[in-house]
């Protein structure tokens, strides 16, 4: 007989934590308590300030409200470093010392593979905004107690092809960081591209913290491609795009929204960046839940909140979790709480924008479908979501968004 995950939630609920997870005890108290653990410092500084302080925001929300099911969210807030080695201790740190029962805003795809084990032994909820195919299956999320709110590799990879299509390039190669992120992004474009009949003639991988990438750039323009697909980071693509300019080339790149920011975009320049198109999963700016989500992170950090994609993650990941605790009941255990995640998430039932819309029709009885800030959400049984991407051309001294890509 096939299990799926909702039905697997759902007899993990039936029984108890205590007595295998003895630290987990306190998961009936009249406080829940979260970890926000976000990439404060390191390649993910330019977007974890924004993230842990949303899901705080959201936290306040939800008290302000009278608790999820009665129950006081309290935050705790660390920083990953981008590393997965800090992000391990730091993680330790949570669950052991604050006792935390559920970890929100692991960033990179290397931080969250490294902290997984450590939230699954402790029976606590891990959210990330990660792309690593590995975190939805077996044995990272053997206990169906991971969710993703961002998209996989194989869905950036499909949404470059796709662009690298539309735009009506022939002969592509990747460039990669030596990282899961990284590298997973580039091979879920070749995977994408090969399997409509293209070919990639080469796939560079380059190791981080280097003062020049020059030989590693030129080793794929040998190849004399017309799109160059990047899996990189901030500080790595500052320098490949001005190695790459004072080459003279004139080949095109398609590079992940994470890898730019406003220093990096003022520092290279429109006359360099005229030839890229970076891609990133768009939030759902449509939804009542964005324009709360865009006022919190005004006030918060002065600039519009669609600047920030992951911080409107890190904010339905605090709401969703908040519906969970509310549908599962007050003093239910976290096992119960897990098993509501992907139900109020929908599909099916009443679509909601708001922790206080969402606890009432709750309480009226009703099923209900988180509309988010960040997606539609709607987890499917994975736990994952299934954004829509923007194709984003320099205009204006910044990256405007051209035109959506559905996957």
């Amino acid at each position: 007989m096939k299990i799926d995950r909702r039905q697997a939630l759902q007899m993990m609920a039936t029984t108890t934590l205590a007595g295998m997870l003895p630290r987990m005890a306190f998961a009936q108290d009249a406080e829940y308590r979260v970890g926000a653990l976000c990439p404060i410092t390191g390649a993910g500084a330019t977007f974890g300030t924004g993230m842990q302080k949303m899901i705080v925001a959201a936290a306040a929300e939800v008290n302000a409200a009278g608790g999820a099911a009665g129950r006081q969210i309290t935050v705790f807030s660390d920083d990953t470093q981008t590393q997965p080695q800090a992000a391990v201790l730091a993680a330790k740190k949570l669950i052991e010392v604050n006792r935390v029962q559920a970890v929100l805003g692991t960033w990179s795809s290397g931080v969250s593979l490294a902290v997984i084990p450590l939230t699954n032994d402790a029976g606590a909820i891990l959210m990330n905004t990660s792309g690593a195919p590995a975190l939805s299956v077996a044995p990272a999320n053997a206990k169906n107690l991971s969710y993703r709110f961002q998209a996989t590799n194989d869905r950036f990879g499909r949404a470059f092809a796709e662009i690298a299509k539309r735009e009506g390039f022939k002969k592509p190669a990747t460039m990669a960081f030596n990282n899961a992120s990284g590298i997973g992004n580039t091979e879920g474009f070749t995977k994408a591209w090969t399997a409509a009949g293209g070919t990639v003639d080469k796939a560079v991988v380059y190791e981080p913290n280097q003062p020049s990438y020059r030989s590693e750039l030129q080793s794929v323009l040998d190849g004399e491609p017309d799109v160059i697909v990047m899996g990189s980071y901030v500080a790595d693509t500052a320098i490949i795009l001005r190695e790459w300019f004072q080459s003279g080339a004139t080949n095109k790149f398609i590079i992940p929204g994470w890898a730019f920011n406003a220093d990096t975009v003022a520092m290279l320049g429109e006359e360099v960046l005229a030839n890229v198109i970076t891609v990133e999963s768009i939030p759902n700016e449509g939804s009542p839940a964005f324009a709360a989500y865009d006022a919190l992170y005004q006030k918060e950090m002065g600039e519009p909140g669609a600047a920030n994609a992951y911080a409107a993650m890190t904010y339905d990941m605090m709401i969703l979790l908040a519906l969970a605790i509310e549908a599962a009941g007050e003093g239910a255990d976290n096992a119960a709480i897990n098993a509501k995640i992907i139900d109020v998430s929908g599909p099916d039932g009443e679509v909601v924008t708001s922790f206080v819309a969402g606890r009432d029709a709750l309480k009226a009885g009703k099923s209900i479908n988180y509309d988010g800030a960040s997606s539609a959400l709607d987890l499917d049984e994975y736990g994952d979501v299934t954004p829509d991407f923007g194709a984003f051309f320099i205009e204006g001294g910044a990256f405007a968004r051209k035109y959506v890509v559905e996957i």
